[in-house]
């Protein structure tokens, strides 16, 4: 399973998530570190609709869409969840310091493992250092699923 934080603009027109730039970023690391593919991953969003000026989502905003998230998890069921950003990875493993902090780290959620990285856009707008730190979390992410 992937979560993102909110639909952007491409998200919101083509009514898929991670399907504009981020997400082609997002599906060619993902391909080279891990061996996944799309069309193998469940992708989502915390937050189902996309914020006025795709600002961050608020916590009211957050909360509201709770329980479509975790009726998806609950659904899907994922061995794995990979979780995208600061406001994916507090909204999944609730974390409380910044993906600076938290990326890497393996997380318990239910009976699946969880990890943090950095939101694609964060690699779009940084570059290379940003993509080789997404690369590393991934190869973490491949261990993850040869282990589950």
């Amino acid at each position: 399973m992937v979560v993102g934080e909110a639909p952007g603009q491409n998200e919101d027109e083509g009514g898929e998530p991670f399907i504009g730039r981020s997400g082609r970023l997002l599906f060619q690391l993902l391909s080279e570190e891990a061996g996944v593919e799309r069309e193998e991953c469940f992708v989502t969003n915390v937050v189902k609709c996309r914020p006025p000026a795709n600002r961050t989502p608020r916590r009211q905003e957050l909360a509201a869409c709770r329980p479509w998230f975790l009726e998806q998890l609950e659904d899907c069921a994922p061995r794995v969840v990979l979780a995208l950003g600061n406001t994916a990875a507090r909204a999944v493993f609730g974390y409380v310091d910044g993906i600076g902090q938290t990326h890497g780290r393996v997380c318990q959620l239910g009976a699946a493992q969880g990890i943090a990285t950095y939101h694609p856009a964060a690699a779009l707008r940084a570059g290379p250092s940003v993509v080789g730190v997404m690369r590393a979390d991934l190869g973490i992410l491949k261990q993850l699923l040869e282990q589950a």
